[in-house]
């Protein structure tokens, strides 16, 4: 049912906005794959199909993600996924990308539930703490062709971690046409560059529970 027309991937290094120059920059990227909508321009009340059919979708992409930040996986603090739907389709069919984008980056990066868990809203079932236990935020909109969208990122191991609430810009040019569907998967090696509004930091997470 996937068809694949593109990807497009973006990787920057941040060192400062306007205070000290950080030792270690803060590297953050993203990929967006665009795929042809094969819902689009009809109602269609069984989607559920083309969702499975996005899961190994969901594992190609976050590899090559983390491929292009350059980094080990430990490295990944932050992560988030949005998808763009052209304006033949509709807001649920972004909504699709929910489960395929989100455990195939938990699952990457350390989550030790399975797919089924996943799906289920279940939490780690292999043994704690592991990582990716966070829940990975997302946002989408039916949009026309160049639009962008703005991805949240949180911490992955606790959504409460203040310092690493982020959004990063995501614009993939041309795209998505009208028949398609843009899936967006994000990665951040940690918190915002000058963080300093207080709140609970990475290295105070106790509880493991994907919050605090």
């Amino acid at each position: 049912m996937i068809e694949i027309r593109r990807v497009f991937w973006h990787v920057e290094d941040i060192f400062h906005e306007s205070g000290p120059v950080a030792a270690v920059p803060l590297r953050r990227g993203y990929i967006a794959g665009v795929l042809t909508n094969l819902y689009a321009g009809h109602y269609e009340p069984d989607i559920l199909p083309m969702m499975e059919q996005l899961n190994p979708v969901g594992v190609r992409l976050a590899h090559e993600l983390l491929a292009h930040l350059d980094v080990p996986a430990e490295r990944i603090e932050g992560y988030g996924k949005g998808a763009l739907i052209g304006s033949a389709g509709e807001l649920e069919h972004g909504a699709l990308w929910h489960v395929p984008g989100g455990y195939a980056m938990r699952e990457l990066l350390g989550w030790k539930g399975n797919a089924a868990d996943y799906a289920a809203g279940k939490g780690s079932t292999k043994g704690q703490p592991g990582n990716g236990l966070a829940i990975v935020p997302s946002t989408k909109k039916v949009a026309a062709p160049g639009a962008t969208l703005d991805v949240p990122m949180t911490h992955i191991n606790a959504a409460y971690v203040r310092s690493h609430f982020d959004a990063i810009e995501v614009r993939v040019p041309g795209s998505p046409r009208a028949d398609e569907l843009v899936v967006i998967l994000a990665m951040s090696t940690g918190p915002r560059v000058h963080a300093r509004v207080g709140g609970l930091k990475a290295e105070e997470i106790a509880r493991w529970d994907g919050l605090r």
